[in-house]
């Protein structure tokens, strides 16, 4: 095992969830939820993209640091969770070393699957420089692996550490 494969398999961190967001229709806000179900093959019960078959984007995550990150680039205020269109806001763990990790959100087992790139809409939502403000700041998506609830409040865990492609560095 290479110094970099031991590197990424060691996060001592546990995240905390601290919002949950659905969106039931395109163009609509996410509405703040306390808690989500979520499904093998359908991602979260309730938000328009659930049951989008072989979606790699059956989650999208952010960290809560980025948004305080994000609104200092803006010269505002920290974002409002449901601006970002993401599902899930946690805090203490840092998201892009889960980005082909398997993780527990809640009781559900997910998979990363890669970095949520920010959409055009970003400068709808925060004006000017929104989109640039966003890049890098993104956080993540991922799939179901095991269906279960997630909680404000539920810890966020690595259980197992993606592997690097061969050449690849992190």
């Amino acid at each position: 095992m290479s110094a970099m494969q031991k590197l990424l398999e060691t996060l001592p961190q546990a995240g905390r969830v601290e919002w949950i967001g659905l969106r039931p229709a395109r163009r609509t806000k996410p509405r703040p939820v306390e808690e989500a179900e979520i499904r093998v093959g359908e991602g979260l019960i309730g938000d328009r993209f659930s049951g989008v078959p072989a979606s790699k984007r059956q989650i999208t995550l952010i960290q809560a640091e980025h948004l305080v990150a994000v609104g200092a680039m803006l010269g505002r205020a920290p974002l409002e969770p449901e601006l970002t269109r993401r599902n899930v806001v946690v805090a203490g763990i840092n998201l892009l070393a889960l980005r082909r990790s398997k993780f527990r959100l809640g009781t559900a087992l997910l998979q990363g699957t890669g970095p949520c790139a920010p959409c055009s809409r970003m400068e709808e939502h925060f004006g000017p420089g929104g989109y640039n403000a966003m890049r890098g700041h993104g956080g993540i998506t991922a799939r179901v692996l095991e269906s279960g609830v997630v909680r404000v409040g539920d810890t966020v865990v690595l259980v197992e550490a993606g592997a690097l492609a061969p050449g690849e560095e992190d």
